[in-house]
């Protein structure tokens, strides 16, 4: 039963029925994705040889890259950076302190590398002392292994956000604990700040974790204003894809394009530059990283995935993954409603840093004070939050001003924690 997925009411899916067939009805999007515009543009650099090679050498860093095997049998990518350019900023002792930095949803680690040197996080990072490591979640781009599956396989993509608590987080804190022997601190964006929270609740990774730091935190999702996501979630684009048997969610796949073309012609949206009408209007990039973000991104993801973060937005709970109906939650957890995750219980002396903007259409405003309210028993010299006026969802990874607005005070943050 693991692998069923929620079945739209009738009246719903009759809606659903309609969108399916003019969606069909459309002609794919252009090669380029999604998400953009690059028709004409001169090529761009990719992974295609792995991130270290492609984003991390060519600025003379080293970098290695690990695979770590989850516990369900999931091969996944990371990278460690053991140090800055010059080899320096150890701090006491000369041991430097690990970083773990978790990428959002649809994207991979090379997300955190498409500015110069500069101006990218883990390599800033990595200059300041702290032996930098980048996780890539299971069904990206050099994380699609399996120990006995294959992509190719509808059970590869039997998974949600919830495997990614259970399985990928842990497998990563374990790789870097047992390396290095100490506590890591945790920097996630979107949905990488949404795993930490429900794997901190549930306590499985507080004794290997020294503090975190969450960009764009998400984990409530009732007020965003993105209204592609909305009309997405709520006309059920993800579960219509698994019920026309697309395991695997790709954006840049026909059927999943012609479904958001579809729903930016319902919605009279102007899709052409996807981006900002899904995060916001991003204050601070510039036109060479977007182009060069394009070339890269965005990433698979399970459609059961997809239909989960659905979930969270109708429902406005955060809760494990939603069966759809009562008998099979109790066959997949014992009870007919699926456990919630309670934020809460997150341990109150864990050193936390909050950084959420004024723009982001997904990481609303509203959704993160009802977050931060969650946090009103947390040790009061324990929790940092800083609020980013003109900010959009992407600027946190992508800004050119975030080196200063943000990156420093996150460096800073995790020293204070030494």
């Amino acid at each position: 039963m693991a692998g069923s997925v929620m079945v739209p009411s009738v009246s719903i899916g009759l809606a659903l029925c309609v969108l399916i067939f003019f969606a069909l009805s459309l002609n794919p999007l252009e090669a380029r994705g999604t998400f953009g515009r690059l028709a004409g543009k001169p090529p761009q650099r990719t992974a295609s040889g792995g991130i270290c090679a492609s984003s991390v050498h060519i600025y003379g860093y080293k970098c290695e890259e690990h695979d770590v095997v989850t516990q369900d049998g999931y091969i996944l990518n990371m990278q460690r950076i053991p140090e800055g350019r010059t080899g320096t900023g150890a701090g006491d002792g000369g041991k430097r302190q690990p970083v773990l930095i978790q990428h959002g949803i649809l994207v991979d680690g090379m997300s955190w590398l498409l500015n110069p040197a500069d101006q990218n996080l883990p390599l800033i990072l990595a200059d300041q002392g702290f032996e930098v490591w980048m996780g890539n979640t299971r069904g990206t781009r050099f994380s699609r292994r399996h120990k006995y599956l294959d992509p190719s396989q509808r059970a590869f993509w039997n998974w949600s956000w919830d495997e990614l608590v259970s399985y990928d987080l842990p497998a990563m804190f374990d790789h870097i604990h047992g390396l290095t022997g100490q506590k890591i601190h945790y920097l996630g964006h979107s949905l990488g700040t949404l795993i930490g929270f429900a794997s901190f609740s549930e306590k499985g990774l507080v004794d290997k974790v020294r503090s975190a730091a969450m960009l764009s935190p998400v984990a409530y999702l009732s007020h965003m204003t993105t209204v592609i996501g909305n009309i997405a979630a709520k006309s059920f684009l993800a579960e219509a894809t698994s019920i026309l048997g697309w395991a695997e969610f790709n954006p840049k796949s026909g059927l999943v394009g012609g479904f958001i073309k579809a729903i930016c012609l319902k919605a009279g949206i102007d899709c052409y530059d996807l981006l900002s009408v899904i995060t916001g209007k991003n204050c601070c990039l510039n036109a060479s990283t977007i182009d060069l973000f394009l070339a890269n991104e965005p990433q698979s993801t399970s459609t059961k995935n997809m239909i989960h973060l659905a979930q969270t937005v109708r429902d406005k709970e955060l809760r494990k993954y939603n069966y759809g109906s009562s008998d099979r939650n109790i066959k997949q957890y014992g009870q007919a409603i699926p456990p919630a995750y309670n934020i809460s219980a997150i341990p109150h002396d864990l050193p936390l840093f909050f950084s959420y903007g004024g723009l982001d259409s997904l990481a609303d405003v509203k959704d993160v004070e009802f977050l931060l309210d969650q946090f009103k028993y947390h040790d009061i010299d324990k929790i940092n939050v800083q609020f980013v006026k003109d900010y959009a969802h992407a600027d946190f990874i992508m800004g050119v001003t975030a080196k200063d607005v943000v990156y420093n005070q996150v460096a800073t943050f995790f020293k204070r924690q030494a």
